[in-house]
């Protein structure tokens, strides 16, 4: 079974001798192993049993280190990195040839950015190599917040998880790459397209679902319960069942069981449905019900990040 600590130095120690440890960021947790080793990288793959074809980001403590990685960073692409990173924000640039095609599923450019927390950058500035870090849960499941949300699923198989408390956003990172010298966001995540466009103008969104991603978290279905989840149209309410469950944005719907529910945010606030989202999913899922219903939120801020887990979750492979 895994240890939990809040030991950098343990952490470090495992992840030079090859190993994969759990680790938190301010988005989600991530299982993490060094991207120069690619029997480490492998294991990564294995343990999530993620497939060959969905990349990894790489993460890291400076720009400067991000530099050593790839071939180019263009303007606009510096310009969000000097401004948001550390920070939830992914950028997709040409690879450097000492990154391992492991690592990118054999494209030409690679996930990287810099995670805003503190015991992580204290870890990533303690090592000598990047490393490779998708969400730390088996793949396609709701993605954790929480060291003990790694614990429950991944515990038999990591030796260590970084315990830095619950997740500040909730939401992965924004992916943002760029072709003919148009930004294309990959993923929405923990920050907002409005923040983007304030500083390089407009961007075109390519969320599509496909079985060749260009970048991580582009998959149809993914982020899901093992429970059936259906996705409410806007003003819609579910039909009363009290087999149901029920992810609601302010206030609990009518006709099922409150205690069969739970409310993203009674204020409101798109930030504190987020960083509620991942873990009022979990609960809902361990929970006697036969299937959930969520509610769509307003399609602005951090909500467009919100709405797209919830139609992935609700996504039929």
């Amino acid at each position: 079974m895994t240890q939990i600590g809040t030991d950098v130095r343990v952490a470090a120690e495992f992840l030079q001798a090859g190993n994969v440890v759990g680790i938190p960021t301010e988005t989600v947790y991530g299982l993490a192993g060094n991207a120069f080793n690619p029997d480490a990288v492998l294991t990564i793959f294995r343990v999530k049993n993620r497939p060959a074809f969905d990349p990894l980001i790489i993460h890291t403590d400076s720009l400067t280190k991000v530099e050593q990685f790839v071939t180019s960073v263009p303007e606009p692409a510096q310009k969000l990195a000097q401004l948001f990173w550390p920070g939830p924000l992914t950028l997709l640039l040409p690879k450097h040839d000492h990154i391992s095609d492991l690592v990118t599923s054999g494209l030409p450019t690679v996930a990287v950015r810099i995670p805003n927390h503190p015991l992580t950058l204290d870890l990533l500035r303690s090592i000598d190599f990047p490393l490779a870090a998708p969400s730390a849960n088996p793949f396609g499941y709701i993605s954790p917040t929480t060291a003990q949300h790694v614990a429950d699923q991944l515990g038999d198989q990591i030796p260590y998880i970084l315990d830095g408390g619950p997740a500040s956003i909730g939401l992965e990172s924004t992916i943002i790459g760029f072709e003919n010298r148009k930004a294309t966001v990959f993923r929405l995540g923990g920050m907002a397209l409005e923040q983007i466009e304030r500083i390089i103008g407009p961007v075109d969104v390519r969320t599509h679902s496909t079985s060749n991603p260009n970048a991580p978290g582009m998959l149809s279905s993914h982020y899901a319960p093992r429970k059936p989840l259906v996705l409410l149209k806007p003003g819609e309410s579910p039909q009363p069942d009290k087999h149901a469950g029920a992810l609601a944005f302010r206030e609990l719907f009518g006709g099922i069981s409150p205690d069969n529910q739970r409310v993203l945010s009674p204020t409101g606030d798109l930030n504190e449905a987020a960083k509620n989202l991942f873990a009022h999913l979990r609960t809902l899922d361990a929970l006697p019900v036969k299937v959930i219903y969520a509610e769509q939120l307003p399609n602005q801020g951090l909500g467009w990040a919100i709405n797209d887990r919830l139609k992935r979750a609700s996504a039929q492979d």
